[in-house]
């Protein structure tokens, strides 16, 4: 049904130019429309999936049209000029991108302004492009030897470019690179944990959404055959932004209504506002801010999410998206070590804040296929060891030797891909992604799809293995239910558990669980224990935090104990049950 409503919309709009009754000025305002949202997707993939503020999006449209204009001044097809179009758009973002992608936060979005400015004036200023007064006479487009001068009949390209952008976008977010950008939004310490380069993922984000933002370039220099510096200024950059915060920022339809509302609220107010005010002045800018702070108070997530959510509120059931599985080739399982012999070996292992000692000569060592749990009072350092141990932090000295690789500098997605996988003390999943999708992160090391597959829809068998092996990996933990359903609507403990279905599609000889059983039932702690009794039986080696001591002693085969950053005792259970040093440190009297 939705299908038949979306073929029925776009044959609707396909026939808006030869409608008698429909006036020209409409087409004029949807060719706009139809320009600015293909920039704005550009914005909802750099924003609302990859978390990067940029300001320099007009800039870049400004590419685009000015590298169009130029071939075609020179005699060169609408059509040929496409391509260079959008690839020196893309090979622009990606050579200020490496400058700038390594700032975040707002010196990010002060570099995007930076640049922004840099652009505009260097369109203004060179003898090449015209300087201030641009380039005219751009050659039109023509179709089958047909000129497409008027707006109405340049109209269907822009409908075209608009209807292909939305499922390039489409693909592209859904492709593994594009999962790897949506992961951003859970932050770059659970991206990394799964190898995800972050750094690349905002990279392909800030040239992909460039690329978008100079096909529209080219739509636009061809569509008004006559351009300037003034379209691509920040304010206009600025406008793009206003778009994806009014429609949605994380929603490729929130793109589309986004720049409907905000060009014709525009269109509407630069007509009534002077004969309010008895003024030319621009108020429309005044309108717009206090609309945003509105909006901002009453739908923070824009127009077109919360509409969805009064639509799903209506129905007793929303339709909720699945992903094709392939029964075919599996993905590749890495061997895992031979039992017995030592996985993991750390020595002396430091680190400070400042004055505070979290970590202070911790030594340890893991045999291939054991359970071990690492305990201790809060603040003990156990999460802090944890993160040493897999690269999010690095120590201040000691080593860390994994499986006889001293790893004590390595990265974060650089162990993950050693076969390292933990979950977090402080749940880490992505908030706009639904539980599968979630899972299906850990896959990232065990699949090889780029950007371009992705966006051309060329990565079904890959993705339908990796959906597949996610599925699997919620079934064994329990939760396949739940596969379909907003991770951010499951309870803590269960979210705790799609962390342990993560991590176990990455196909590791270490399990690291940071507090697995907080949280939980009884009963669903008695179901994780034997998965993990289960997991041990394959040979896969877990390290563990976990407060709950009944769950705990029960299930490892040694305990290594800390306090105040360092060890205060290790052994096997019944050992540290009656260390009286643990019992006055940790256990307060259980025996």
């Amino acid at each position: 049904m939705r299908r038949v409503i979306v073929i029925a919309i776009i044959f609707l709009f396909a026939l808006l130019p030869v409608l008698p009754f429909v006036p020209r000025f409409w087409i004029t305002l949807l060719n706009t429309i139809g320009i600015s949202t293909i920039v704005v997707m550009g914005v909802v993939v750099l924003t609302g999936c990859a978390s990067i503020t940029s300001f320099a999006q007009a800039a870049f449209v400004g590419v685009g049209a000015y590298t169009a204009a130029l071939l075609s001044a020179n005699l060169v097809s609408p059509w040929v000029a496409l391509i260079p179009a959008i690839a020196l758009t893309g090979f622009s973002a990606y050579l200020i991108g490496v400058v700038t992608l390594r700032l975040s936060g707002h010196y990010l979005a002060l570099a995007t302004i930076a640049w922004s400015i840099t652009l505009f004036y260097a369109f203004g200023v060179s003898d090449l492009l015209g300087r201030f007064d641009g380039i005219t006479s751009i050659k039109p487009v023509s179709f089958f030897g047909m000129p497409l001068r008027d707006p109405s009949e340049f109209y269907y390209v822009i409908l075209v470019a608009v209807l292909l952008s939305m499922l390039a976008t489409h693909n592209f977010l859904y492709s593994r690179v594009g999962r790897s950008v949506r992961a951003l939004r859970g932050g770059r310490t659970v991206a990394e944990a799964n190898g995800i380069n972050s750094t690349a993922a905002r990279q392909v984000a800030f040239v992909y959404s460039a690329c978008l933002a100079g096909l529209s370039g080219w739509l636009f220099a061809h569509l008004q055959r006559a351009i300037n510096p003034t379209p691509f200024g920040l304010s206009v950059s600025i406008e793009y932004v206003l778009k994806a915060v009014v429609g949605g920022v994380s929603n490729i339809g929130g793109a589309l209504l986004g720049s409907a509302i905000v060009t014709l609220t525009q269109d509407q107010l630069q007509n009534v506002l002077p004969h309010v005010f008895g003024s030319n002045q621009n108020f429309e800018a005044v309108v717009f801010g206090i609309a945003l702070v509105a909006l901002l108070q009453w739908a923070p997530e824009g127009v077109w999410p919360s509409f969805s959510k009064i639509i799903r509120t209506t129905k007793k059931s929303s339709k909720k998206r699945k992903f094709k599985m392939e029964e075919g080739p599996k993905l590749p399982i890495a061997p895992l070590p031979e039992r017995n012999t030592i996985l993991l070996n750390v020595e002396g292992l430091s680190k400070s804040f400042g004055g505070l000692h979290a970590v202070r000569d911790m030594s340890l060592q893991l045999s291939a296929g054991e359970v071990v749990g690492l305990i201790g009072p809060n603040g003990a350092g156990k999460s802090t060891t944890f993160n040493l141990l897999t690269g999010v932090i690095q120590a201040d000295s000691g080593r860390v030797v994994y499986r006889g690789q001293d790893i004590s500098r390595w990265i974060s997605r650089d162990v993950a891909q050693l076969g390292v996988a933990r979950t977090f003390q402080h749940v880490k999943l992505v908030p706009e992604m639904s539980v599968i999708e979630n899972v299906v992160l850990g896959t990232h090391l065990r699949t090889r799809s780029g950007a371009i597959r992705g966006t051309l829809a060329l990565n079904s068998s890959e993705d339908g293995a990796a959906f597949a092996e996610a599925y699997n990996k919620l079934e064994r933990v329990g939760l396949s239910a739940l596969a379909y359903e907003p991770a951010t609507t499951l309870a803590l403990g269960q979210q705790r558990i799609v962390e342990v279905a993560r991590a176990l599609c990455l196909s590791p000889a270490l399990l690291m669980l940071d507090e697995p059983a907080a949280g939980l039932r009884k009963s669903e702690k008695e179901k994780l224990a034997e998965l993990l009794q289960s997991l041990r039986a394959e040979g896969i080696t877990i390290l563990m935090v976990e407060h709950d001591m009944e769950f705990v002693m029960g299930l490892v085969d040694r305990l290594i104990v800390m306090n105040f950053g360092s060890k205060l005792a290790e052994g096997r259970p019944d050992a540290i049950r009656a260390d009286p040093e643990v019992i006055r440190a940790y256990l307060g009297g259980v025996t």
